[in-house]
């Protein structure tokens, strides 16, 4: 059972998921099709971004998902060490 602190937690974490998801698709797909001299695009990075950031978080998420790996790895590769 989800407690009313979990709830708010990841009520947040939808939310800005939706906020982030939102904004790279307006910012991806519809901005193209807007007039570049358009107030709008001053709210949005330049357009390499696009494809800099996500390339970014996700070599990050790769290596993190790798350091954890090998952490407990070698966590329980010394535990059996040490029962035997």
């Amino acid at each position: 059972q989800a407690t009313g602190t979990d709830q708010v937690v990841g009520l947040g974490l939808v939310a800005v998921s939706l906020i982030i998801f939102t904004y790279y698709t307006a910012w991806v797909i519809l901005l193209p099709f807007i007039d570049s001299q358009h107030v709008i695009h001053k709210y949005f990075l330049p357009r390499a971004y696009a494809v800099a950031i996500p390339l970014a978080a996700g070599l990050l998420l790769l290596l993190f998902v790798g350091l954890f790996i090998t952490y407990v790895m070698l966590k329980n590769q010394k535990g059996t060490k040490k029962a035997q």
